[in-house]
């Protein structure tokens, strides 16, 4: 079986490459990516490719292919909207029709929570069927929500394809840290002080919660949703729910209570002065994001987390403060010698 994965370098990518090379049935994985790495894995094979409209025939990247498994994702630069959606939406879109047009039979893309409506006033935990219109005021979330209404129409031109739809929650490994510090708290972030005990407090912005899981859980739903002959979406979480007090709790901290809206202002000061890449509109979406219920995840693609959320936040900033990397592009640490490069 040959599986092909876009965006195999970076923190999900990594992962998935390394979860399908270990199944048997497996024979060869093409690993996608606008830079090669340096990274080894028994099975795994690199082609430098690049998923942007017309940067490449992807249909014949895809020739041979059993099932491809489409990560591929720009975060960056968030002051220009356009760069972002020319990449995750055109790029993504061209990726769908490359797999029609080269006899794919299974199709795994990833979602997230992000995709989904802002969540229920009494709290509770949705299931797949909860609405994907996101939310406007985010380009990431936009672009996750536009994805879905095609995929939604692309479905209904293949039926002979199997489309599968991952929608995990925040995902965290120590090999990623640094990549992720880098995308979304910029280079004020001061990663070394971010360990137990060092920090005194941590802003706990009021309303903030999140579901998290560790991306090697991820990957293996990844890896199941291509065995297995699932269809649709999927919700990937691991429990607990966490807040701002239990990270507070990892970093043996006390919390600072912040109202949301002077975090907002602060968020929307920092990045129109290019201090950080993260919006005040992507706060505004994590706000407003839906609890998930994994059920579905649990009963088809007998999929069990190993991790608890906490465990993979915790992770992450054992990770950060290590300057943690694995040795592709996007993932190698540029810490001053305090990361372990190569780790997964």
């Amino acid at each position: 079986m040959k599986v092909v994965v876009t965006g195999a370098t970076g923190n999900v990518g990594t992962s998935v490459v390394k979860a399908l090379a270990a199944e048997r049935t497996v024979t060869d994985v093409l690993g996608v990516a606008r830079r090669r790495p340096g990274l080894r894995i028994p099975k795994v094979r690199w082609a430098e490719v690049d998923v942007d409209p017309g940067r490449a025939d992807l249909a014949e990247v895809f020739a041979g292919a059993d099932a491809v498994v489409h990560l591929a994702w720009r975060f960056q630069p968030t002051h220009d909207p356009v760069v972002t959606w020319r990449t995750n939406v055109l790029g993504s879109i061209g990726v769908f029709e490359a797999c029609a047009r080269a006899g794919v039979r299974a199709l795994v893309h990833a979602s997230s929570v992000a995709a989904y409506s802002p969540g229920p006033a009494d709290g509770r935990p949705v299931d797949e069927s909860w609405p994907t219109h996101g939310w406007p005021g985010a380009a990431y979330t936009r672009e996750k929500a536009y994805l879905e209404r095609c995929l939604d129409g692309f479905q209904l031109a293949h039926p002979g394809m199997r489309v599968v739809r991952l929608r995990p929650a925040f995902l965290f490994k120590e090999g990623a840290a640094d990549e992720q510090r880098r995308i979304f708290a910029g280079p004020l972030l001061p990663w070394r002080l971010i360990r137990p005990g060092l920090l005194p407090a941590v802003p706990a912005v009021s309303g903030l919660r999140f579901q998290a899981l560790h991306t090697d859980d991820a990957a293996a739903a990844y890896r199941a949703a291509v065995m297995r002959p699932v269809h649709g979406p999927f919700n990937l979480v691991a429990d607990p729910v966490l807040d701002m007090a239990a990270v507070a709790g990892l970093l043996r901290s006390r919390t600072l209570p912040l109202p949301a809206g002077a975090a907002r202002a602060a968020l929307a000061a920092a990045w129109r002065l290019h201090l950080v890449p993260a919006t005040p509109g992507l706060l505004d979406a994590v706000l407003r994001l839906p609890l998930l219920d994994a059920g579905r995840a649990r009963d088809e693609l007998g999929w069990v987390p190993s991790a608890t959320a906490t465990e993979a936040v915790a992770a992450f900033i054992e990770g950060l403060h290590l300057g943690e990397g694995i040795d592709t592009p996007p993932l190698a640490s540029v810490g001053s010698g305090a990361g372990r490069r190569g780790r997964t």
